[in-house]
């Protein structure tokens, strides 16, 4: 018998490249499933992922139920799907780990204190990529107090936390993201450079930042930086209420923000 090995049989046992070996395409539709509804806010359907990635409705079904099932993804009564609490949570421990520590863990006290005193929900805020992410948030006790949610992904040059953490970027680094197209959510949102960039050196000469409905109308906020011992900037501290709010309990979150905010800072190792 003959130990020649004929060339279709070569090309067969000819070892993949390593960028084509060591995947599992289940996994490389699962994340591309997740790319899909991290850009939509409004979810998306079993039809939606069929269409934009051509895969069988049994394959889509299979992996969304599978992902539902760990709570990377909910969902709604209208048969949409959006990203879970599972993965936000995730999400939010990632940016956290990025300093070197545990900044969830270490400010969720802080958050909880802030909340009890305003009685307005708290948030922590980091730079991821080109937006904020949520990283820890506590839940206020008045009535109308606003939801926060962990892992939530915000504009940064709308509204008191992205602004802040623009505010204290290197110089060159703010010229790089203002040179991006900036988004109008809003009639109160800043997208020219030149007005957004006196509004950061404000923030920075005054120590805190306020939303005046940049994102939302109907929200307000105030926020104020989280720096190291160094001066860098670690995150954002602020605290998002409804519009409408008396001055008097506008100037108490205010000072309470800025006030917690040195808490963590002081609390960073």
């Amino acid at each position: 018998m003959s130990n020649t090995v004929g060339w279709g049989a070569m090309t067969e046992l000819a070892p993949r490249s390593a960028s084509t070996a060591h995947r599992i395409p289940a996994i490389d539709r699962m994340m591309e499933m997740l790319f899909i509804l991290e850009q939509r806010s409004d979810g998306a359907t079993i039809r939606d992922f069929v269409a934009a990635l051509g895969l069988p409705r049994t394959t889509v079904y299979r992996i969304i139920n599978t992902l539902q099932r760990h709570d990377v993804v909910s969902r709604s009564s209208l048969g949409s799907y959006r990203l879970g609490p599972r993965l936000l949570g995730l999400a939010a421990r990632s940016v956290g780990n990025a300093q070197g520590f545990d900044l969830t863990v270490l400010a969720k006290p802080h958050l909880e204190s802030l909340s009890a005193e305003t009685g307005e929900s708290s948030k922590l805020s980091a730079i991821d990529g080109e937006d904020l992410r949520v990283v820890a948030a506590a839940s206020g006790r008045r009535p109308y107090a606003l939801t926060v949610v962990p892992g939530e992904r915000l504009p940064l040059h709308a509204g008191a936390a992205g602004k802040t953490l623009l505010a204290y970027l290197p110089k060159d680094e703010v010229d790089r993201r203002l040179r991006l197209p900036l988004g109008r959510y809003t009639a109160r949102t800043l997208i020219d450079p030149r007005r957004l960039r006196r509004e950061l050196a404000s923030i920075r000469r005054r120590g805190w930042a306020q939303d005046k409905g940049e994102f939302s109308l109907s929200i307000h906020a105030f926020a104020a930086p989280v720096l190291d011992r160094k001066g860098v900037l670690v995150a954002a501290l602020s605290a998002p209420f409804v519009a409408g709010a008396k001055a008097a309990h506008m100037d108490n979150i205010r000072q309470a923000v800025i006030a917690a905010a040195g808490r963590i800072a002081a609390a960073l190792p």
